[in-house]
């Protein structure tokens, strides 16, 4: 298949005659049915040849100098890729520099965060404000934005923070599956975007990759390329030494396009480039490179993967590559042509501007739609609340969270839900959430099926992108699967929303492999994530608002299998619907009636065994404020004061939480009393569980009272 316009043509022709052949290497060659594009985009302007090998070498220079500047790095990836990436930046990414949150961007992820100088050299040449070439030369320093691996936070043209490997190509699925919702909504006049990824060998190994591509595929999101750097290395040394699967086979069988190229010839890139922008589905295009090409001593081998090149083999890589400038120095003629590559985006986003401009109603709609939705979760709640302290009734949280889900979704149509194959028992979908499907991308339900950790990361690709808030459900034991997603939506400050139902020895007869004991606790522990354990369906409703009000953290909902009796109602101190008590954390719910000698605080179903003990604490004389605290992490937040008078330091202080103890000492005290489970737990109907363990009035409150004589 020949060159440019005509290869994408032919491609199509064929593609309309009910299949096409695509070429790679000679081992990878296939016959399969080809789908139909999903856009006809222009051809490529292609960049003259003879500018194209400064262009990357470029990249190159500036990856080994960083690398060795800061004597710790990965200059081997930016080195292999930089022909490729040097191509995909100048002929096909439409971006525009001064304006990087333009909607109708390509998202680029580079999933491979290690070769992080590869981004920042993109960055630079191509005319971001930032990284400048001082932030370059301070790469990884304290201060420099220029980080050991990519941070969305740091710098517009980072679409996201990766370096854990696979998450990247995870996150892009995300990504293009909100493009692809977004899309239905708008047209291809306002949202009509790829999302690129470069991932490497790792990115492939890991088992969230699996995951990722097996969606992709189901999904058919054939606006999303992968470009793999196949240079066959890992940082232990060749790749065969632990691994000699058929990744092509492995995509292929996932539904996806598979094409090579030598990534080192600029038009048998573009081939392959263009084969994937013209295939419906999404591609895997294989990259065949050099780590750290132009090392010439070192080039090919693990030895430019994870550690600078050194002076003597950057001196003789300068040598190889013709590159005569000094170290953080570009020549003046290739860096207008690399500030030459965002005139094409300008002029895409100034027609694109227009087009926006044109129809007020729908320009409206569509800013409204991208929109945070902060300000209005609390409204959408309030009269769902108002109802529920009108008619309490005792019912399971994760049921509560269904409840509150319902006036949610019809009102905010940028939620996205789903679940990890247990809909049914996470009760995430309502009657605004149709399915989302390769049929019908305006769904806004997704079926993840058994994979959390790709549910998870996808999720975060949804909320970066924008436009999507994404919420997704597990057992919240499963958590640990998805954990380190979890973490980098904490990290990347996106508000994702995770319902993990099933919170404790409550859930019965499933046993300790499915009773979360240490969950709770854990995911405490991770910054700007909050935790909410609500103890009824007002509370619930309320931690749902809260969760929605914070675009740039995201919420952990851990909700109880059985039914809990309801703790809140038009009785509340300073009732109204609107007032969200749980938004300080934790509240006093009961007031002690006698003189106040204790202070009980619990979470979630254990709220309900708190205020039973309570009772009899003041039936035998002794006063016993009932503290709930839906969020620790809101509560920690409060001020000094507001703290104090929730827990007095004269009193004894007891928390009730079905979960480890550790850490509850904070807010007791260390002579204070942790009713908990520090063990696993058991087979057995949960009353029946709940009774063994100590979890009754009748064997909490003499534990009290002993402390109190002592």
């Amino acid at each position: 298949m020949g060159d440019g316009t005509g290869a994408v043509l032919d491609l199509v022709a064929a593609v309309r005659e009910g299949f096409a052949r695509v070429e790679s290497f000679p081992q990878w060659e296939e016959l399969a049915p080809q789908q139909e594009p999903a856009t006809m985009s222009p051809a490529p302007t292609r960049t003259d040849p003879s500018r194209l090998s400064p262009m990357a070498n470029a990249i190159r220079a500036l990856s080994m100098d960083a690398v060795q500047a800061a004597n710790s790095g990965h200059p081997g990836m930016p080195m292999g890729m930089a022909d490729v990436a040097t191509i995909l930046w100048s002929e096909y990414l439409k971006f525009d520099p001064a304006d990087p949150h333009w909607p109708d961007r390509d998202r680029f992820v580079l999933s491979a965060g290690h070769g992080s100088m590869l981004i920042y050299s993109l960055l630079h040449l191509s005319g971001y404000a930032r990284p400048t070439m001082d932030d370059i030369r301070n790469f990884r320093q304290l201060g420099s934005p220029c980080a050991g691996h990519p941070e969305n936070f740091l710098l517009d043209g980072v679409e996201c923070t990766t370096g854990p490997l696979g998450q990247g190509v995870a996150m892009a699925v995300g990504m293009a599956v909100a493009e692809r919702h977004l899309n239905s909504q708008f047209g291809d006049d306002l949202v009509n975007h790829r999302t690129w990824v470069i991932a490497g060998d790792g990115c492939l190994m890991e088992g969230i990759n699996h995951e990722a591509i097996g969606l992709a595929g189901h999904l058919q999101l054939g606006q999303m390329i992968v470009l793999w750097d196949d240079n066959n290395i890992t940082i232990d040394g060749p790749a065969g030494m632990s691994t000699s699967e058929d990744i092509p086979a492995r995509y292929r069988a996932t539904g996806w396009h598979v094409v090579s190229c030598d990534g080192h010839d600029p038009a048998d890139i573009r081939r392959a480039l263009d084969e994937a922008v013209a295939d419906g589905r999404p591609s895997l295009v294989a990259c065949k490179t050099i780590i750290g090409k132009g090392a010439p001593s070192k080039q090919g081998t693990s030895a430019t993967h994870g550690a600078p090149l050194g002076a003597d083999e950057i001196a003789a890589a300068r040598t190889e590559l013709g590159w005569t400038a000094a170290p953080f120095e570009i020549p003046a003629e290739v860096l207008t042509d690399w500030h030459a590559t965002g005139a094409r985006g300008a002029a895409e986003n100034g027609a694109w501007q227009g087009r926006l401009s044109s129809d007020a109603e729908r320009k409206a709609k569509f800013t409204g739609w991208m929109t945070s939705v902060a300000d209005l979760a609390g409204p959408a709640l309030e009269q769902h609340i108002a109802a529920l302290a009108a008619e309490p009734k005792a019912v399971a949280t994760r049921k509560s969270s269904e409840l509150a889900l319902g006036p949610l979704t019809a009102a905010l149509p940028q939620m996205i839900g789903g679940s990890a194959d247990l809909t049914g028992s996470n009760n995430t979908k309502t009657p605004s959430t149709d399915p989302l499907t390769a049929e019908d991308y305006a769904g806004r339900y997704i079926y993840y099926g058994i994979r959390e950790f790709g549910m998870a990361a996808a999720m975060n690709g949804m909320m970066l992108h924008g436009g999507i808030v994404p919420y997704g459900g597990t057992f919240l034991i499963f958590s640990d699967y998805c954990r380190n997603a979890i973490r980098m939506s904490a990290l990347q400050q996106v508000g994702v929303v995770y319902v993990l139902t099933h919170d404790s020895i409550g859930l019965g007869e499933d046993g300790p492999t499915h009773q979360p004991v240490e969950q709770v606790m854990s995911l405490r522990l991770i910054p700007n994530l909050n935790v909410y354990r609500p103890a009824d369906s007002i509370e619930t409703a309320e931690c749902w608002a809260l969760a929605l009000q914070t675009p740039k953290t995201p919420s952990v909902l851990a909700l109880s299998r059985q039914n809990l009796a309801p703790m809140r109602g038009t009785g509340d101190e300073n009732w109204t619907a609107a007032a969200n008590r749980s938004a300080k954390g934790a509240y006093r719910l009961r007031r002690a009636s006698a003189e106040r000698k204790v202070v009980l605080v619990a979470t979630g179903s254990e709220v309900e065994l708190a205020a039973q003990v309570a009772e009899q604490l003041e039936a035998s004389g002794i006063g016993a404020d009932l503290v709930s605290m839906p969020c620790a992490d809101l509560f920690d937040a409060q001020d000094a004061a507001y703290r104090a008078d929730v827990f007095p330091a004269e009193v004894l202080k007891i928390s009730i939480e079905a979960g480890v103890t550790q850490g509850w000492e904070r807010y007791t005290g260390l002579d204070g009393i942790n009713i908990g489970l520090d063990r696993f737990g058991a087979s057995a109907p949960a009353e029946e569980l709940f009774t063994k363990f100590g979890f009754t009035a009748e064997a909490i409150v003499p534990q009290i009272i002993n402390k109190l004589n002592s």
